[in-house]
């Protein structure tokens, strides 16, 4: 009898409810249950019976199902290079234990009351700065957390990232949180190697714009005609704002080869980069710049006899420029003067800020700054001579000039000044910057018992870390002044953060009678005796912590 065929099985084509159905993506998933069915129709197949909303979860819910259960494996990544050698020797035990216990309580810190414990966020730099300096290598266990710790402040990452090395530099290369390390924004300036000029001038013509600036200011600082060199290859592509970046990063290694470079920069297009250029100029004395300012403000400025029954031999007579040539604005002069300055005060005080200090000692018969400085100045511009000078100090960097124009730190009227807005000419802190270190602690001090505190909490910024014995002292004693005159020690409180951070460790035995609580003086604040016991304390229980994480750091490791 016949075969009867064997009929052939077919395979039914798979509803979008099948679970053998290759499921709706998952997004559109979404944005149809975001929208509601009602204004988006569901990308599935929905049953008899079934309503669109129900078919959605129940497609949601088979799409869910297969993600967990049924995901394939992707391709395996490629291996990491392993980490590179850091030679610099771990961290001594306690150490160790000590960094773990600040990178986990690196929060804010609490709002209101702070009460007697040490603030460990603040700790925190200063075990860094610490552990440069003894030169060990950040524990592999931890890197992580001081990655995020550096990403999260931008004041940690100098210390931070030279703890962590090039294993911290090998691990941010697999984290984009932790990209900002690759950038050397903040962090140790590195050059791809001495023997490698291609990868130099390659990262210089591809990298982001942050990268370009920090590898702009490395080869400076190795070699600053190689970075001027550097920076020609392609200054005439560059976009005006990023022009101005690379030519004020020019000032940290400022040498005379880049004159040449800066003076043509004077007919740049943007006239922020011209002033830029103009300003360099003029700390270089050498330079024709400064040259040409002298000639100008030289003739500005007259040494004239005195006024009958004036008391001096002699005095300063000014005579500030009528116009405002082209001369003058191609060397970085603006024409227009701020609201509420006159143009001729304006265009003097630019002029004698630009001018080689020197100068003015060969043209005054050869008296110092200090002889200088005393002269008394006719028709009431002495402020605007003597604002002008003090810019110029700073900007050439004169501790002579600095020093004459500071004054005795005991003179009644530097408090003034010192209350002017941060950018003022008159600006005490940033002469005192051209001091050298032992010198501005000492001023710092004697001005501290003379005027308070209320005007040197900028100053004492500028210190060296740890204070000095006399600047310590100082600022001690008129603390303790402050709780004698029963007032609250939050008045001081930004004073009392710098002293838990810059007071030498060692002064906490001598501090320890502060801690107690007196009696308060009639008409105190209520209290205030008991919160400047606690605020000392805090102080005392600081500098004893700071005392033992340098020893921790000390022990058994290198110096």
């Amino acid at each position: 009898m016949p075969s009867t065929p064997i009929p052939q099985t077919t395979s039914a084509t798979p509803t979008p409810t099948d679970p053998a159905a290759a499921p709706a993506p998952w997004p559109d998933l979404v944005s149809a249950a975001l929208l509601g069915t009602e204004r988006r129709t569901p990308p599935v197949a929905v049953r008899a019976g079934q309503g669109p909303a129900a078919a959605l979860l129940d497609a949601a819910a088979v799409s869910t199902v297969r993600r967990r259960a049924a995901l394939r494996p992707a391709p395996a990544g490629e291996r990491p290079a392993p980490a590179p050698a850091d030679p610099r020797p771990p961290l001594p035990p306690a150490a160790r234990r000590r960094l773990a216990l600040l990178l986990a309580d690196r929060g804010p810190g609490s709002t209101g009351r702070r009460g007697t414990e040490p603030d460990l966020t603040e700790l925190l730099p200063q075990w860094l700065a610490a552990a440069g300096e003894q030169g060990y290598r950040a524990p592999e266990a931890l890197l992580p957390a001081l990655l995020d710790a550096a990403r999260s402040r931008t004041d940690l990452r100098p210390a931070a990232l030279a703890l962590a090395g090039p294993r911290g530099l090998w691990l941010a290369r697999l984290n984009d949180s932790w990209r900002f390390a690759l950038r050397g924004v903040g962090g140790p300036l590195a050059l791809p190697g001495d023997d490698a000029p291609e990868a130099v001038r390659r990262r210089w013509e591809e990298g982001l714009f942050a990268e370009r600036v920090a590898l702009l200011t490395a080869v400076r600082r190795r070699d600053p005609r190689a970075g001027l060199e550097l920076l020609t290859t392609t200054w005439a592509t560059e976009r005006a704002e990023d022009r101005l970046m690379f030519v004020d990063s020019l000032g940290e290694a400022l040498a005379p080869t880049d004159e040449p470079f800066l003076e043509q920069a004077l007919s740049d297009r943007s006239r922020t980069v011209r002033s830029t250029a103009a300003e360099l100029l003029s700390a270089l004395p050498g330079s024709a710049l400064a040259a040409r300012m002298a000639g100008r403000s030289l003739g500005c400025v007259q040494l004239a006899p005195a006024a009958e029954g004036a008391g001096h031999h002699a005095m300063l007579a000014v005579d500030p420029p009528r116009t405002c040539d082209a001369g003058m604005q191609r060397d970085g002069v603006a024409a227009k003067p701020p609201s509420g300055r006159g143009e001729r005060a304006w265009w003097l005080g630019q002029l004698v800020a630009a001018t080689p200090l020197d100068h003015w000692t060969a043209r005054f018969d050869g008296r110092t700054p200090a002889e200088i400085v005393a002269l008394p100045v006719a028709g009431g511009w002495r402020t605007e001579l003597h604002d002008a000078w003090c810019r110029a100090a700073v900007r050439q960097r004169h501790p002579q000039w600095a020093r004459a124009l500071l004054g005795a730190p005991g003179d009644p009227v530097l408090a003034v000044p010192e209350r002017a807005p941060a950018g003022s000419a008159r600006d005490l802190t940033k002469l005192l910057t051209v001091l050298p270190h032992d010198e501005r602690a000492l001023w710092v001090a004697e001005f501290i018992a003379v005027h308070g505190l209320s005007d040197a909490f900028r100053m004492l910024g500028v210190c060296a870390v740890p204070w000095s014995a006399p600047l310590g002292r100082a600022v001690v004693d008129a603390l303790d002044i402050a709780r004698d005159a029963g007032s609250y020690p939050w008045s001081f409180s930004g004073v009392m953060g710098l002293a838990e951070r810059c007071l030498d460790p060692a002064e906490a035995g001598r501090l320890d009678m502060l801690t107690a609580v007196t009696d308060e003086p009639e008409g105190a604040s209520p209290g205030s005796s008991g919160y400047w016991s606690e605020a000392f304390l805090r102080l005392v229980g600081t500098l004893r912590l700071r005392a033992t994480m340098h020893a921790e750091l000390r022990a058994g490791g290198p110096s």
